[in-house]
């Protein structure tokens, strides 16, 4: 009696854990993070307006559903803040919008603690409806976004709230615990906000939702410009990690489509920083008396960032390209090399793999398809185009050998046409069309495309594969298998990835999608960069150190980097050295030039 008496016990026990239990476990080992080094200065000031600029107006104000998914998302989402975000140094979880977390047994339930004080810009409470609400919400057909629907089912698989203050996250598989913060940390939807209705995209695409960070829309003028303002109530500046950070008043992000406007409006000082990663801006544009005299400064910071996923993606759907032998021609016809060493100054390097930068889980056996005629013909003679029209562009059946690139970054511009003047050697005709960023993303959205030429932003504490190679985000739109690839094989190794609690065992089938990925020839990887430069005037002030291990930007006046580290918002405006600077220029006079260094993170 006593064996089963233990028996049933251990029964029940297992069953009550198999989902979140009814009442808040009392045992519970609560955790927080108060110890990591602070990495903002404290000499930080407070005010004035950062001017920005973007390529192309938004389509949606939404952070979700159709076309929410465009370059601006980089504003909108990191307003609403994660329950923990990571160190950008030691990248340990700190606290955010969950002042404390803990974790259940079972190796896949979070328990989190929202700060007291959390509320939204409207200045409602921060509460646990919320976010049982946010599950319904992803859920929802109306919403129409397929990668959130599947993750709200079948990644995070429950939301409970306990009380007014306490929420429990149950996901599908246990995770190492370094990686289901990241990976069970979900976002939060104001309830009291939407209304889910069949009307819910069109009637919310231009409202401003509320949110929960420093800073919140305050004006709108479509076509033209958006501002964002600082709370000056906003409950979470005086928490540890948030002091002396998210400075300027305001952020005016004003639309200028062209790269080199841009520039000209910078360099009157209509515009406070320029990023100047592009080598022609750093090597020829970055000269004259503004530089000369030391009103606008010079920085050169290597950083440890995750590298974007940025190449060609090709559109398996497209008839020429379905075949494999099309896409490996393709891939040795096209010239980076020459690329790298003529129009990128020799400043960047190749991207071999779909992801890097993820320690070990990078597969680091893998190289690119070089350029090599020879094996781009064979390839493509295979497939039986073999005879050349008169231009020297390969024909069969009467039609030509011609694929469409589409992009967004007309700074862009110069690579492609060296890689489209290449690739002619091989019988293969490059399209480029360049589109405004918005619309091009859009195209790729609805997989209108052929080829795209474009970047996603990685993130978090490992590789991502679903939403990019799954079959089930193939052959649909607004997914991001822009490859439209549909392989069973792969899908399997996925779904196993997605699902194992190994830590070894995961990395082992990272190498293997890696090489999978590489073997369709379905993506083409491009350049990477290891570090971030960018040009700004005298008053925009920085820590010392410039930025952080995972600074991906130094004058982002966000929170997030890599989508998970902390590391924006370092930066502040000097008011006064701004009145000194613009004297100096009516009067001619200089200060010393600068031109900052900072490789402390090279590797």
């Amino acid at each position: 009696m006593r064996a089963l008496a233990l028996l049933l016990g251990a029964f029940f026990t297992l069953t009550a854990w198999a989902e979140l239990p009814a009442e808040l476990p009392a045992d519970l080992e609560w955790i927080t993070n108060s110890e990591d080094p602070l990495f903002a200065s404290p000499l930080a000031k407070r005010g004035g307006t950062l001017r920005m600029s973007v390529q192309s107006f938004p389509l949606t104000l939404r952070r979700v559903g159709p076309d929410s998914n465009g370059s601006f998302a980089g504003f909108l989402r990191p307003n609403q803040m994660s329950l923990v975000v990571y160190h950008p140094e030691t990248r340990r979880p700190i606290p955010s919008l969950a002042s404390h977390w803990a974790f259940g047994p079972n190796g896949r339930t979070i328990f989190y603690r929202i700060d007291a004080d959390a509320r939204w810009s409207d200045g409602v409470a921060v509460s646990g409806a919320d976010f049982e609400f946010t599950v319904e919400f992803m859920r929802s057909k109306h919403v129409v976004a397929p990668w959130y629907s599947n993750y709200y089912t079948d990644v995070v698989t429950d939301v409970k709230a306990y009380g007014h203050k306490v929420i429990g996250v149950e996901g599908a598989t246990a995770k190492p615990r370094d990686e289901m913060l990241f990976e069970y940390g979900i976002g939060v939807v104001p309830k009291h906000f939407h209304v889910l209705n069949e009307r819910w995209v069109r009637d919310t695409n231009w409202k401003v939702e509320p949110n929960t960070g420093p800073y919140q829309i305050s004006e709108v003028r479509k076509g033209k410009y958006i501002v964002f303002e600082r709370k000056k109530d906003w409950w979470a500046s005086e928490r540890r990690y948030y002091r002396h950070r998210f400075n300027p008043d305001r952020i005016r992000v004003k639309v200028i489509r062209d790269i080199n406007i841009s520039y000209q409006h910078f360099m009157k000082g209509d515009l406070d920083s320029f990023g100047l990663v592009l080598p022609r801006f750093w090597h020829e544009k970055a000269k004259g008396e503004n530089y000369e005299k030391g009103y606008i400064n010079r920085y050169w910071f290597y950083n440890e960032a995750v590298q974007p996923s940025a190449g060609l993606f090709l559109n398996e759907d497209s008839p020429k390209l379905a075949d494999r032998n099309v896409r490996y021609a393709l891939a040795h016809a096209l010239n980076f090399d020459k690329v790298i060493n003529t129009v990128l100054r020799g400043d960047y390097s190749r991207m071999h793999t779909f992801n890097e930068g993820f320690g070990e889980y990078d597969n680091t056996t893998i190289r690119q398809r070089p350029f090599d005629l020879d094996k781009s013909r064979d390839h493509l003679a295979a497939s039986g185009w073999v005879e050349r029209g008169p231009d020297g562009i390969l024909v069969k059946d009467g039609q030509r050998l011609s694929i469409r690139i589409t992009y967004g970054a007309p700074q862009h511009t110069e690579r492609l046409v060296i890689l489209r003047e290449e690739a002619k050697k091989a019988g293969i005709e490059l399209e480029l069309q360049l589109l405004d960023s918005a619309s091009s993303f859009k195209q790729m959205q609805e997989k209108k495309h052929e080829v795209a030429w474009m970047a996603w932003g990685s993130q978090g504490m490992s590789p991502r594969y679903w939403q990019f190679w799954h079959s089930d985000n193939a052959h649909k739109p607004q997914t991001n298998n822009l490859m439209n690839h549909d392989d069973p094989a792969m899908d399997a190794m996925i779904d196993e990835y997605r699902a194992a609690t190994d830590k070894a065992r995961r990395i082992e089938l990272a190498h293997a999608l890696e090489q999978m990925i590489f073997d369709s020839g379905s993506m083409i990887a491009s350049t990477k960069v290891p570090y971030t430069r960018s040009a700004a005037w005298r008053w925009m002030k920085l820590p010392d150190e410039l930025g952080t291990r995972t600074s991906g930007s130094l004058f982002n006046p966000f929170e997030l980097s890599s989508g998970i580290y902390s590391s924006g918002g370092l930066f502040w405006i000097d008011l006064d050295e701004k009145k000194r600077v613009r004297d100096a220029r009516d009067d001619g006079d200089a200060f010393p030039a600068l031109l900052v260094l900072n490789e402390q993170y090279k590797r």
